[in-house]
């Protein structure tokens, strides 16, 4: 990657649905929880590329608030999956100088794996290289409802005025509120929507779809997808003269 694209033209900031692990699997006669594992050794290397791209700030869809809904045999299996991803990997990131955070819906996760997630963020706390964010028991539209809550409250006891309630305040309510938006929004596995993730934050990303299964994703198609995004032409609504 030229040192041009990583100082002008690269998103500092990308987000990654990471699509397609059951398919992949079963695509090889295997069971849905052998992609799983497969695709959690691709974060590894992605999260890898990241400072050689340019790339501050790394955000993946790990665990929905709609993936409770997939069998009970699935979700035990993720659970435990990311127990021992996050046991296995800290001290590398921790090595690596990545700083580890966790958004989502923390109270439905088992207490194990939030003493684990805690531990993460106070192990990484001063780490200053890439900036990891773990969406686990996330969804936008439940982002903005507790962020809502939270916000009533403040005004209810008069820590707020309503007439300062604008665009500019409720993001200091959201999970993401240390982090700036995405510029760069990636879905693997051929699927175009957005699936409820970053909703607020994604209002001006660039959104790329690929068919490739998050299992066979690499820092190769990562470094083609950034490329891609530095001919997008940016406005924001605005028209150039």
């Amino acid at each position: 990657m030229p040192d041009s694209f990583r100082e002008t033209g690269g998103p500092r900031h990308v987000a990654i649905i990471m699509d397609g692990n059951g398919r992949w699997a079963t695509m090889r006669h295997r069971p849905r929880l052998f992609g799983h594992h497969a695709g959690a050794r691709r974060v590894r290397e992605v999260v890898e590329a990241c400072p050689g791209f340019g790339i501050k700030y790394l955000t993946i869809f790990a665990f929905s608030t709609e993936n409770w809904r997939r069998t009970q045999v699935e979700v035990a299996g993720l659970m435990s999956l990311f127990r021992r991803y996050i046991t296995k990997e800290m001290q590398a990131f921790v090595k690596e100088n990545v700083r580890v955070r966790f958004i989502g819906d923390r109270p439905r996760l088992d207490a194990k794996l939030r003493a684990l997630m805690d531990e993460a963020e106070a192990m990484t706390a001063h780490c200053t290289g890439t900036n990891l964010t773990i969406a686990l028991n996330y969804g936008g539209r439940d982002e903005v409802a507790r962020a809502t809550r939270r916000l009533a409250e403040d005004v209810r006891d008069g820590r707020l005025h309503p007439e300062d309630v604008n665009e500019e305040t409720l993001p200091r309510y959201l999970d993401t509120h240390v982090l700036p938006d995405p510029d760069l929004v990636i879905r693997t596995s051929g699927e175009a929507r957005v699936s409820n993730f970053l909703l607020w934050q994604s209002a001006y990303s660039e959104y790329i779809f690929v068919d490739t299964l998050w299992p066979d994703f690499g820092a190769d198609e990562l470094g083609r997808l950034l490329c891609a995004f530095a001919e997008r032409d940016r406005r924001y609504g605005a028209v150039k003269a």
